[in-house]
């Protein structure tokens, strides 16, 4: 039987899945990253733990078909080559080769985190049994993957689905790639976060009483879950930051619908756990601002399903 593994590289942890040919995690773990290390120490706990997870299974190396990596930055899928990260040392560091330095299996291939966990939607999730799909992940920043008869689109120099940083406020919002405007600096969860802080404090300058004030003066600080939580206890500024954060949101969807008219597009990350007082107001602007809202013929809007494990998913379904 083959197995195959599947890491998923993050900033703080490393998360190691052993699947099987359908993709079922067997066996899991997970260690701390400590990114200020060199790259080859992080490689090698990786190896590690995947060597580890072999060991606790009972399964033989020759029995592992492929390992993949699913890693942070532009990841050259043809040469195993992570040609640059910007929160892990790496800058064309050659992460496949110095896997197998550590653990001798056939082969091993690499992806971009984010198109990782795409793929792993299309494979096993929320748009299984499609041929295109996109998935949005709504995390720190806005991340993007395309998949395309089951392979990932990440274009000739495998920087493609950088979705996050297209602009929709021209001249807006500063964003960390360096352009004004973009989408993740309105939709991530950062961007959430911002404009809440930016309402509490406007609230406090103008004497507005607000749930999200006293969140705020009661722990120093607000988050992601701030605005819908004072929304749905009747606040009216928490309502605001939502429906503003929302349109942000749909505008941004919208757009990817239009470009690549996916026949799924699944959304991931912490705010998805809003579920339907995030998705319903999101499907009912998405559906009158569609280019196809005459179309029989419409991309369905999903909530993603794997979860945390989407990146260890998809980067064993590299090997498929």
């Amino acid at each position: 039987m083959a197995y195959y593994i599947g890491v998923d590289l993050g900033g703080t942890n490393i998360a190691v899945g052993i699947c099987d040919g359908d993709l079922k995690i067997v066996k899991k773990g997970s260690v701390p990253t400590k990114p200020d290390r060199a790259p080859e120490l992080i490689v090698k706990d990786m190896a590690d733990l995947s060597a580890k997870l072999l060991k606790e299974c009972g399964i033989p190396l020759d029995e592992v078909a492929s390992v993949g990596i699913a890693t942070p930055g532009t990841a050259n899928s043809d040469t195993g080559v992570v040609e640059y990260s910007n929160n892990i040392p790496f800058f064309r560091f050659p992460i496949a080769d110095v896997f197998k330095s550590f653990l001798p299996v056939k082969k091993v291939l690499i992806e971009n985190d984010a198109n990782a966990a795409a793929l792993a939607e299309a494979l096993s999730g929320a748009a299984k049994g499609t041929r295109k799909s996109v998935m949005i992940t709504l995390g720190t920043g806005v991340g993007g993957g395309i998949v395309i008869d089951g392979k990932v689109y990440s274009g000739f120099n495998h920087a493609a689905g950088e979705l996050g940083h297209t602009v929709i406020e021209k001249g807006g919002r500063p964003c960390s790639c360096g352009r004004r405007g973009c989408w993740e600096a309105y939709s991530s969860a950062t961007g959430l976060i911002n404009m809440t802080r930016e309402k509490v404090n406007e609230c406090k300058i103008k004497g507005i009483p607000s749930l999200m004030v006293d969140e705020f003066d009661a722990n120093g600080r607000v988050s992601a879950r701030t605005a819908f939580s004072a929304m749905k206890q009747g606040d009216a500024v928490g309502a605001e930051v939502v429906r503003e954060y929302i349109e942000y949101l749909a505008c941004g969807l919208t757009n990817m619908i239009n470009i690549f008219q996916p026949e799924v597009l699944s959304i991931g990350g912490g705010i998805c756990n809003e579920g339907d007082t995030l998705l319903k107001p999101l499907l009912e602007i998405i559906k009158t601002e569609q280019y196809t809202r005459k179309s029989p013929d419409k991309c369905a809007v999903r909530i993603a399903q794997l979860g945390n494990d989407a990146g260890i998913i998809g980067a064993a379904g590299l090997g498929l």
